[in-house]
């Protein structure tokens, strides 16, 4: 920093200047101003000079203010351009205006005062009071305060009286709107990250009072030196800063090598929405550097590549002597955009011997060379190459005959800056950008409004786009020219994708393709360098997009040769998805914390749409079943380690094969087993309605194909029989484990496992009707008969443990349940771990005893431990996390925190209702079990609350199904109809107690099995 002469404030209130040397430059603040009348100058204040007559000036208040206010902030020392520069000294004064800039960057504070903005004197700081005044100051329209604004990091705003407005932080949105200045100019961002274009924006509405000044005020703001001459008039004033700006970004040289922007020889780039990261990192990369830098834009087709190329050197054209774009699609693609470089260098620069001498039209190889020998000039170090399109490249794995080798097209030189664009990300010449969707849901809002010129936009419609550029354009495109509506359009989209795309308007900013073809050229080299790969794109139409993994595809029985290839071992699988992968059309998945199997790999939307809609034009049953078999194939049991980890990346591939199910797009015969895993897995996850729907067509084809006694037959009759206990469906419940118990009784006998497994499930239900009787004698046949087969610490035999302590809970039996819980308890943690599912299971049981035996801190410790391994592992919404949730919800009523247990009860209901989906909801409220304990909950809640209709709604809502599950007579409806007529007693003394309402022992607590 060049001399600065600072005032000093002594501690006797004397202000005197201090001049420090260069490299000892104490803390100081700055004061930022306009001119008025009776400033005080530089001679007012040196030695000698009459101080009564400088006080009396006008402008010695504001020399008071920076005094003040620096001392406030623990500053000494302060800076006042009216009087720290003698402006006499031509030579002083060039040398401030030139260093200016770098001093209110380095000033410890900046304190702008607005003559013109009054604070009223009020208690209530109201920014309303001052903001118009604020907006219409004369300091925003002053050209010298543009770098006084942004220059410094900590700026505070004062009103004509020195009462604080806020700072440049706080008042950053008003001043964005005031001057156009970009949020992270002014949040500090170096302003060579901004374009010439965008800084001379700001400086539009300002002026000075010599006209000169327009110009020299911005030295700093562009970074540069230059001598003043006030005696010039504005326009050679301007002209010298932009020949100081162009020497700063193209060289001292610039003039022999510059070549004006051909526009022409650009693709179009409409609608282009900012990537500010992705164009910051590009500038990061290709600017300031002495030898040459080159970036690499890599990734999906239709992503928008070019268009981000194109927009980084329209931002920052001002920085390069010329820039040029070269389709590097294949050779004679690049050779043919050598000619026109070579043409354009021609047009601007006649007599350039290395160019002038070569025939423009016999010898396109001699024209790259001499282009190459044009960049490689020393002093032609400031041009800017776009190699777009550079897709095929040439390497030891791509048999392509046409590849392309982009050293032969490379300038030499170790100078200059390049931009590749590619699909493949084996593309090393550079620093590489992975340029993916767009991830902001407003971005592609925003480029389907424009394109269509409507408003209203449906996130529906840009969520299926997914954030893909080339997508949404097209989309916006089709909209431009119809009437249909946002709703229509993606029911199109999803029924009807290939002709919806051959049917939109073709668009100028994508030359040579569409979203239907725009991938597939791409396809046809992966295809040639990789046949199983090509299959794998084909197969994964029929799967999710997302999480395909090696796993998935063992069990794939196929007689093509590509699949076979694809899963005879994971070496073949991982060369197949990474040629994928170089390619841009498949992403590896990041790791998530928890995950059973190997990482996963996925799709875009639009790419997967194009698989199934243009790969596979025609359905590929083989490949569809072979789908099907795969998922199915991989469901795992509850006894396996991680299970519902495994199912819950199953869920989505499992969704996917519902829709060709249902579809009737498969031929179902002989895939009875792959529905009856299907039913499992979404039995597991909670998704009732599909479980069911897969169950019953399992146990049809079973019955018509092996009979009504074969042992498949009536294992999904025994699924069933669960399934509906989980619905509440009892009645259907007993009648399909009655079927299955005497079924394997015959068959299997009355000690087989599978028998006392039915036999168990039975105890299950009597306990949910209230039969306890009849559930004790289940349990203690199916505990002794899995003793004798199992041993006492099979996963099977403590689950019939866990529901002994189920059951006698609900006796009251309190000590021979935490017994019974113990036991399974600590035999699941040594077996499975303390975070399986079914160890889980018995965490929670083992709350709802503690809450029965008034031990509430242990219970509520059971339950948050228990919600919290559910939650993680299978979700917020799944019956188990819910059933918890309501136990948690009990639990906060005996504490008596009500409010915390209304949260809960809303969670669980809601949840539940859910969960059994719209056609079921009249089956909640009648029959569902889990729910109609919430229900009946919440009624006593509102009880307690003294919200007695809603007591009263939820009472009878809860009896209504009650009646349906356990019979008019049962323990429950006596009590609920005990609740609704003490509601009916108007006296509050005769309202049933707290204590009566969470009676210890009261069966709505929610056991789980």
């Amino acid at each position: 920093m060049s001399f600065i002469r600072l005032l000093q404030r002594k501690p006797n209130g004397e202000i005197v200047f201090r001049e420090p040397t260069s490299d000892d430059v104490p803390a100081y603040a700055i004061l930022s101003h306009t001119w008025g009348k009776e400033e005080v100058l530089f001679q007012d204040i040196q030695v000698g000079a009459d101080m009564s007559k400088t006080v009396s000036k006008a402008g010695w208040r504001k020399i008071q203010f920076c005094a003040k206010r620096a001392a406030a902030d623990g500053l000494e020392y302060f800076w006042v351009d009216t009087c720290c520069i003698d402006k006499k000294n031509a030579v002083e004064l060039g040398a401030a205006i030139n260093s200016m800039f770098r001093w209110y960057q380095n000033a410890a504070r900046c304190y702008v005062y607005l003559s013109d903005v009054s604070k009223p004197d009020t208690r209530e700081d109201d920014q309303r009071a001052w903001e118009e005044a604020f907006r219409k100051s004369r300091w925003f329209t002053r050209g010298w305060t543009l770098q006084e604004l942004i220059a410094p990091r900590l700026v505070d705003f004062f009103s004509s009286e020195g009462e604080r407005l806020g700072s440049k932080l706080s008042l950053e949105s008003v001043i964005h709107e005031i001057t156009g200045i970009a949020h992270k100019a002014l949040r500090g961002d170096a302003l060579s990250n901004f374009s010439i274009k965008e800084r001379r924006s700001w400086t539009e509405r300002r002026n000075t009072t010599i006209e000169v000044d327009e110009a020299y005020c911005l030295i700093g703001i562009f970074d540069v030196s230059m001598l003043l001459n006030y005696g010039e008039r504005r326009d050679q004033a301007f002209r010298r800063l932009e020949d100081e700006i162009h020497k700063l970004h193209k060289g001292v040289e610039f003039e022999q090598f510059a070549v004006g922007l051909n526009l022409t020889s650009f693709p179009e780039v409409t609608q282009f929405v900012a990537r500010e990261k992705e164009l910051s990192k590009m500038h990061e990369l290709l600017q300031g550097h002495s030898s040459r830098s080159c970036v690499v834009l890599h990734g999906l087709g239709g992503i928008g590549k070019t268009q981000l190329a194109i927009t980084y050197a329209r931002r920052h054209k001002e920085k390069y002597t010329a820039i040029f774009w070269l389709n590097a699609n294949d050779d004679d693609s690049l050779k043919l955009s050598f000619q026109d470089v070579a043409q354009q260098v021609l047009r601007h620069h006649p007599s350039t011997s290395v160019l002038s001498s070569v025939d423009q039209e016999k010898d396109l190889d001699q024209v790259v060379s001499a282009v190459r020998a044009w960049l490689d000039i020393p002093q032609n170090t400031r041009w800017l190459m776009i190699y777009d399109n550079f897709d095929n490249p040439k390497t030891p794995s791509n048999p392509d005959g046409l590849a392309v080798d982009i050293r032969q097209f490379l300038p030499r030189s170790d100078h200059g800056s390049i931009i590749i664009t590619t699909r493949s990300s084996q593309v090393r010449q550079g620093e590489r950008i992975h340029v993916q969707k767009l991830p902001d849901i407003r971005e592609g809002l925003e480029i389907v409004s424009n394109m269509s010129g409507r408003k209203g936009i449906e996130k529906a419609l840009v969520k299926e786009l997914d954030g893909l550029p080339l997508a949404l354009s097209t989309a916006g495109a089709y909209l431009e020219h119809v009437t249909t509506s946002f709703s229509d359009y993606l029911r199109l989209y999803k029924a009807s994708w290939l002709k919806l795309q051959m049917t939109s308007p073709h668009l100028n900013s994508y030359e040579d393709r569409t979203l239907h073809t725009t991938w597939q050229i791409t396809f046809d080299r992966i295809q040639q360098q990789n046949g199983a790969s090509a299959k794998l794109l084909k197969l994964w139409a029929y799967f999710d997009r997302q999480d395909l993994w090696f796993d998935l595809l063992q069990h794939a029985d196929s007689a093509d040769e590509s699949i076979q290839k694809l899963t005879k071992d994971e070496l073949n699988f991982n060369e197949a998805v990474i040629l994928l992968c170089n390619f841009g059309l498949v992403d590896p998945d990041p790791s998530p914390q928890q995950q059973v199997g190997h990482r996963g790999y996925s799709v875009h939307s639009c790419v997967h749409s194009w698989m199934t809609f243009v790969l596979n034009k025609e359905w590929d049953e083989s490949l569809a079943r072979l789908a099907l078999t795969c998922v199915a194939s991989k469901v795992p049991s509850i006894n396996e380690k991680d299970w519902w980890l495994l199912q819950r990346r199953l869920l989505q591939h499992a969704t996917r094969q519902n829709v060709f199910i249902v579809g009737g797009k498969l031929d179902l015969d002989g895939l009875d087993w792959t529905f009856h895993y299907l039913g499992t897995l979404y039995k597991d996850q909670g998704k009732l309605a599909e479980a069911e729907a897969m169950y019953d067509r399992a146990l049809q084809g079973y019955e018509e194909a092996l009979g009504p006694d074969h042992i498949s037959t009536l294992n999904a009759v025994n699924n069933l029989g669960v399934l509906y206990t989980n619905q509440g469906k009892l009645a259907k419940a007993e009648e399909m484990y009655i079927r299955a118990l005497q079924g394997k009784e015959e068959a299997l006998g009355p000690d087989h496992i599978s028998t006392l497994n039915a036999v168990n499930n039975l105890g299950i239900l009597y306990t949910n009707q209230g039969k306890l009787a009849k559930a004790e004698e289940m349990y203690i046949r199916a505990l002794q008969g899995c003793e004798e087969a199992l041993g006492p610490d099979h996963i099977l035999t403590l689950d019939t443990v866990n529901n002994l302590g189920n059951l006698y809970t609900n006796q009251g039996k309190l000590a021979k349940a935490e017994e019974m819980y113990i036991r399974a308890l600590q035999g699941k943690e040594e077996a499975l771990g303390p975070d399986h599912m079914s160890t889980l299971d018995t965490v929670n049981n083992l709350g709802l005893l503690y809450t029965d035996q008034g031990k509430l801190a242990k219970a509520e410790e059971m339950y948050i431990r228990a919600l919290q391994g559910y939650e993680e592992a299978l979700g917020p919404d799944h019956m188990s996390t819910l059933d918890t949730v309501n136990n948690l919800g009990l639990l906060y009523t005996d504490q008596g925190k009500l409010a915390k247990a209304e949260e809960m009860y809303i969670r669980a209901l809601q949840g539940y209702e859910e969960a059994l989906g719209p056609d079921h909801i009249p089956e909640l409220a009648s029959s569902y079990l889990p729910a109609l304990n919430t229900v009946y909950a919440f009624g006593d809640l509102f009880s307690q609350t003294d919200r007695k209709d809603m007591a009263k709604a939820m009472y009878n809502r809860a009896l209504s199904g009650y009646t349906t599950v356990q019979g008019p007579s049962s323990k429950r409806c006596r009590e609920i109809e005990d609740r609704l007529q003490a509601l009916q007693v108007p006296s509050t003394e005769s309202k049933v107690g707290q204590d009566e309402f969470t009676e210890p022992g009261a069966a709505k607590r929610l056991n789980i099995r």
